[in-house]
């Protein structure tokens, strides 16, 4: 447990580890409340509007994520935060006040799931770069494992208290908790230590510091695999809210109650799929691909779920497989990336990761509604079965995976070489440690 928890011994990454899970834990509950808010209160039940959502909040990242990451490459990381933090506190704020006193309409929630979106494109790359100054270079791997670690698991535990808290307070309270949990953000980058702070090279500010960052990652076959496959996932099947919500909605015909217990026992199985991640001395490209096989064979498990305890069982197992998925890959991008680049190429995983769900949630909601919620979850199951497919293409055109039948017992053997990853990843480490040296 302590190989898996090293980072945490780091003061500066203590206190910005609590203080970003409660804040994110937050924003998606603020998410989840929206969307129940569109589902129920301002629709009948119309999974469309809800995937329209989705695709507000998310797709400024598409768009927006690879300026935000020259941005976050070029400026005081710390300072940017503050600005993003503190404008989604105050449309927390601004929602809150128009559903409790009842004047909220559709056109309104669109528009501040947009502004969200806006805001959260330029927030995400500069809070995962801003990791690798609170740790040492020896710890940085597991932090930012554990950086995943509890943006991922926010990912699921914020829905599940907003399921809870819905039920019993309303949509409306359930916003004004989101602003009030960025306070303890804020009192995290308050209390920093900047000192201890571990120096970074900044990117020398050029016209073309946008296609460097494209440049970095066309050099890197390893790394536009796992951008191609986090696309693919977040396009399919990273749309928990809407496949939970219209699950236990229209299939079981339950209630918020319902949704939030849901997702509370999701969320076991996601934290536990992202701390045993963590545990891992290095990220690896096999993990990744295991990983979003077992996510669209959880998601299959739903879709079939004949009652709500077996759709809640399979969501949990689904659950450890996508953080498994996401806490991997996340890690696998930020220590194998220069981090002269990191800012830009992590802009790049997420605006793929996010990117997706444009594409996805509104496709995905009017399957629902046509086909029913059940063909919406089999269909995100088929997105990351073909996303584990594209990698088994990859490792065996790259000899990292060679096929050998045999006679005696099994009659197929797997067997691994040096992988073409590997290679260009220590390629990179070793120009790190050559730049480095260098300066001294």
């Amino acid at each position: 447990m302590i190989a898996t928890f090293r980072a945490l011994g780091v003061r500066n990454y203590r206190l910005w580890f609590a203080g970003a899970l409660v804040s994110n834990t937050g924003l998606w509950m603020q998410r989840i409340a929206q969307d129940w808010l569109v589902l129920t209160e301002l629709t009948d039940d119309d999974a469309t509007a809800v995937g329209i959502t989705a695709a507000l909040n998310f797709g400024p990242q598409l768009v927006l994520a690879p300026f935000a990451g020259v941005v976050a490459d070029r400026v005081n990381r710390r300072t940017m935060l503050i600005i993003t933090q503190t404008v989604m506190a105050l449309l927390g704020i601004a929602l809150g006040v128009l559903t409790v006193t009842g004047l909220v309409e559709l056109w309104m929630a669109f528009g501040f799931a947009l502004a969200l979106g806006i805001a959260s494109a330029f927030d995400a790359p500069a809070r995962q770069a801003f990791v690798g100054e609170l740790v040492p270079a020896d710890k940085l791997g597991n932090a930012v494992a554990l950086n995943a670690t509890a943006f991922n698991a926010a990912r699921l535990v914020g829905p599940a208290l907003a399921g809870l808290l819905v039920a019993a307070i309303g949509t409306g309270w359930v916003f004004f908790i989101n602003a009030a949990t960025y306070l303890a953000v804020f009192a995290a980058l308050a209390l920093l230590r900047r000192s201890e702070f571990t120096s970074v090279t900044r990117s020398p500010r050029s016209a073309s510091g946008l296609v460097e960052g494209f440049r970095y990652v066309r050099r890197r076959s390893d790394l536009q695999l796992v951008l191609g496959m986090v696309f693919i996932l977040g396009m399919f099947g990273l749309n928990f809210a809407l496949f939970t919500a219209t699950m236990v909605r229209i299939e079981f015909d339950s209630g918020p109650e319902a949704l939030g217990i849901v997702s509370s026992i999701t969320a076991v199985g996601s934290i536990a799929g992202s701390l045993l991640t963590a545990r891992s001395s290095r990220p690896r490209l096999r993990t990744i691909t295991l990983a979003a096989a077992g996510f669209g064979a959880g998601l299959l498990a739903c879709a079939a779920a004949p009652d709500l305890a077996l759709f809640a069982l399979a969501a949990t197992a689904t659950g450890f497989a996508s953080l498994s998925v996401l806490t991997t890959a996340n890690a696998y991008v930020q220590t194998g990336t220069s981090p002269a680049f990191r800012g830009r190429v992590m802009a790049l995983y997420l605006a793929v990761l996010f990117g997706g769900t444009p594409f996805g949630a509104p496709l995905l909601g009017w399957i629902a509604d046509a086909a029913g919620p059940r063909w919406a979850v089999a269909t995100g199951a088929a997105g990351c079965l073909l996303a584990a497919g594209i990698a088994a293409i990859y490792f065996i055109r790259t000899r990292e995976v060679s096929v050998h039948f045999v006679r005696r017992r099994w009659p197929l053997r797997l067997q691994y070489g040096t992988s073409a990853a590997d290679r260009e990843l220590a390629t990179t480490e070793l120009a790190i440690v050559e730049a480095e040296a260098r300066k001294t």
